[in-house]
């Protein structure tokens, strides 16, 4: 699956097997998200190679870019059943500019043609929930950590 790009100027690059690819990802991953994981466990950075290394190895991950700006990452997958959002890191710079919000209803209009719902999940004290909650998603679960998320498509 392929995201198609934003106009006028948002582009998705799918990311490969190059090292500094796979680098590129992580970099996103460590600045959008060690603030909010040091608030409840030191940031192992052993340990989060290696479950980003995981991740990406499962999941399609795509760069985020404007012009020659890389914004951060997003993984974007179609499962049996849904679609399911993932990874999606922006860079503190480009957070509060209403990036992430594009991108998620860009995201959500695929969806909709499609007619599948959207999954997803994010950590309780990460802010993003806000977000999510105002694109329309509703919680289906919940773990000591995770809140687990969806949202169903919306039919025209």
């Amino acid at each position: 699956m392929e995201i198609p790009d934003l106009p006028p100027d948002l582009r998705f690059a799918r990311l490969g097997s190059d090292p500094s690819e796979i680098d590129f990802a992580f970099e996103a991953k460590r600045a959008a998200m060690r603030p909010h994981i040091v608030k409840r466990w030191n940031w192992d950075e052993a340990f989060q190679r290696n479950m980003h290394a995981r991740n990406y190895s499962e999941k399609p991950f795509f760069e985020i870019r404007r012009a020659e700006h890389k914004l951060g990452t997003l993984s974007f997958q179609r499962l049996p059943d849904h679609l399911r959002i993932g990874e999606f890191y922006l860079f503190p710079e480009h957070q509060g500019w209403g990036v992430g919000s594009a991108i998620l209803a860009h995201c959500l209009a695929m969806a909709d043609d499609m007619r599948f719902p959207v999954r997803l999940e994010y950590l309780h004290w990460n802010p993003v929930g806000s977000l999510y909650r105002r694109h329309g998603f509703k919680e289906i679960s919940r773990s000591e950590t995770h809140c687990f998320l969806q949202r169903e498509a919306v039919l025209y």
